[in-house]
């Protein structure tokens, strides 16, 4: 094995590309940063033909074939460690660490009921921007709201958590987080509000509700469920909000 295949190799790739290694960003050019990018989404090792048409579909076979071989040879130039082929299939190196693998794999594991650590801690690495939010590609549609979708309801499940131990600044602190990241979430905004009113927070709960209100309206011309707003019952006195 080759010495280099032990340095530290990390592959950004929530909000923009970036490959460091040994601390330092390494320059690639798009060809070779669109492949990397590709194998590290992949769920396991791909034929050549696949990764070319994939990435080039509207260019003829061998051309598409031929920018493939060129963009393999610029990352092995920038480090053999990067790409690994075996039996004609590639697949992004087993020691390059990808921030969407890390991301998702620590949303299942709150999902599927694990110990995520501090919840703070949790709560920042999951609230990370879109992937590759300067990139037009469609093969990062379906990866793309994977990671979006389960960054949110891994969020929720933190927040509902620690509202159900009673730990109100975490259950808001990731409730926050996941109105942050898709401020039209209904199921986000509930739990915010539910943990004001387990704070006593009346005004704050109120607050939020009239907020989430006016901004879904703006936007889709539509009013909250009536699941968020029996939320509020106790407090407005038993008035139904669409009253008013």
């Amino acid at each position: 094995m080759n010495p280099a295949a032990a340095r530290p190799v990390r592959l950004r790739l929530v909000e923009t590309f970036a490959l460091v290694v040994d601390g330092a960003e390494v320059p690639l050019a798009e060809g070779a940063r669109r492949v990397l990018a590709f194998l590290a989404l992949g769920s396991g090792p791909m034929i050549r033909s696949y990764v070319a048409y994939t990435l080039w579909p509207d260019t003829p076979e061998s051309r598409s074939l031929g920018y493939l071989r060129a963009a393999l040879w610029r990352l092995r130039k920038a480090g053999d460690d990067l790409v690994e082929e075996s039996s004609g299939r590639l697949r992004a190196g087993a020691g390059v660490r990808v921030d969407v693998r890390e991301a998702l794999d620590l949303a299942r594991c709150i999902l599927a009921g694990g110990d995520p650590g501090p919840t703070g801690e949790a709560c920042r690495r999951l609230s990370c921007g879109d992937l590759l939010a300067d990139w037009y590609e469609p093969w990062l549609t379906e990866p793309r709201e994977q990671l979006r979708q389960l960054r949110l309801h891994a969020l929720e499940e933190l927040s509902a958590r620690e509202l159900d131990r009673g730990r109100i600044p975490s259950a808001i602190e990731s409730a926050l987080a996941a109105v942050a990241a898709e401020p039209l979430r209904e199921s986000a905004h509930r739990l915010l509000i539910r943990a004001h009113l387990a704070e006593a927070n009346a005004a704050e709960a109120l607050r939020q509700y009239e907020q989430f209100r006016a901004l879904l309206f703006g936007e889709l011309g539509i009013l909250p469920s009536t699941r968020i707003e029996e939320l509020l019952i106790p407090i407005r006195g038993g008035r139904a909000l669409r009253a008013g």
